[in-house]
């Protein structure tokens, strides 16, 4: 498939987004036409911040592969980082063999690198309307990226992180519709606990727990509880 009908295919995919489970399953299918095995959506760490974990809102990379790198406390000694901060280009760095750029590696992190066989790096740097600061990273083990390729996949990455932040405005908002009580009455009848429960819990009467449950049903849009709770979990607000 060439890049023309490539990028229009996955274009396509992209506009159809409506959710975060679709949004990752489609930058899946994204790296993967590009040879690539991992995919990643981070917030900026900050100069005094010792550990990435938390900065993942979304990855496929393995779980035990970020412990590991927090374990060893590479974020702050990680060369790509200071890079990101001076630039807004893409940055690319290679395990093995020429093309690892400008970036001097820790040992610990080469090897963490290969065992994972995260031979191949490309990160974005991205800006949001609201000036948040977001970082797309692919890992994969496959030969060095030509700049076509680069190039082809960034202007894709673009266009995903713009639908992306759409989808987490949109769950921003959500989430601010309702008050701290009925996220509360919301998490605990997610849990399967009735109103009765639920009021015996927080001392109030089942009366006001459902008087809670239906302004967040109304502020949501949604039809019933259950409706309710499948929507909250898909936006992340329990």
């Amino acid at each position: 498939m060439i890049a023309a009908q490539r990028q229009s295919l996955l274009s396509s995919e992209i506009s159809n987004i409506e959710t975060r489970s679709e949004f990752m399953a489609c930058m899946m299918r994204i790296a993967e036409r590009f040879g690539l095995q991992h995919v990643s959506v981070l917030t900026v760490p900050s100069a005094d911040d010792e550990f990435l974990a938390p900065h993942f809102l979304e990855t496929t990379l393995p779980a035990q592969y970020i412990r590991e790198f927090d374990s060893n406390r590479l974020l702050r000694c990680c060369p790509v980082l200071p890079q990101l901060s001076r630039s807004v280009m893409p940055q690319c760095w290679i395990v093995d063999g020429d093309g690892a750029r400008d970036f001097d590696f820790p040992a610990a992190m080469l090897d963490l690198l290969r065992k994972y066989g995260l031979k191949v790096g490309l990160v974005f740097p991205l800006t949001s309307v609201d000036s948040s600061r977001y970082y797309f990273r692919y890992d994969g083990g496959r030969s060095p990226l030509r700049q076509a390729e680069i190039n082809e996949l960034g202007m894709i990455t673009l266009q995903a992180f713009d639908r992306f932040d759409s989808i987490r405005r949109a769950e921003k908002a959500c989430a601010n519709l309702l008050s701290a009580r009925e996220l509360e009455v919301l998490r605990w009848t997610a849990q399967g606990k009735t109103s009765v429960e639920i009021g015996q819990i927080l001392s109030l009467s089942d009366h006001t727990i459902n008087a809670y449950m239906m302004n967040a049903i109304k502020k949501l849009d949604c039809v019933n509880r259950t409706h309710l709770v499948a929507k909250a979990i898909r936006l992340k607000l329990i």
